[in-house]
C-alpha cells in the first residue's frame, strides 16, 4: 500500500503533469491564432496567454513545494547504514573486550607459574 503523503504527492505530481499538457495546448491555440490567416483576434490570445502564465505560476509553486518536501533533512532514511554503523562498532568493542581478557589471562597465568 502507498503511504499517504507518497500518493498525495504523486496526485499533486500528476495533477502537474495534466497542467503542462494544457500549457502546451494553449501555446499551440496561440500560435494557431496568430498564424490566422484573416488575423489573430487579440482577445482571444490575450485570454490564452493570460491562462497560460497562471498555469505557469501554479506549475512552478507545486513543483517548487514537491522539491522542498522531497530534500527535507532526513538522514539515512531507508538506509541500514547506521544499523550496519552501529553493528560494526559492536563488533569492535567485542574485539577490544577479548584482547583484555586474554591479556588478562596471560597475565594470571605468569603469575601463577
Amino acid at each position: 500500500m502507498v503511504p499517504q503523503s507518497q500518493s498525495s504527492s504523486l496526485q499533486r505530481l500528476n495533477h502537474v503533469e495534466q497542467r503542462i499538457f494544457r500549457v502546451v495546448h494553449l501555446a499551440g491555440a496561440v500560435m494557431e491564432e496568430l498564424g490566422n490567416s484573416q488575423g489573430p483576434r487579440a482577445d482571444t490570445v490575450a485570454a490564452h496567454c493570460r491562462e497560460f502564465m497562471l498555469a505557469i505560476k501554479e506549475i512552478q509553486t507545486t513543483l517548487r513545494e514537491e522539491i522542498k518536501s522531497a530534500c527535507e533533512y532526513r538522514p539515512f532514511e531507508k538506509c541500514d547504514y547506521s544499523a550496519r554503523i552501529a553493528n560494526e562498532i559492536c563488533c569492535k568493542k567485542v574485539e577490544y573486550v577479548l584482547e583484555k581478557l586474554d591479556a588478562m589471562q596471560k597475565n594470571v597465568e605468569q603469575c601463577t607459574s
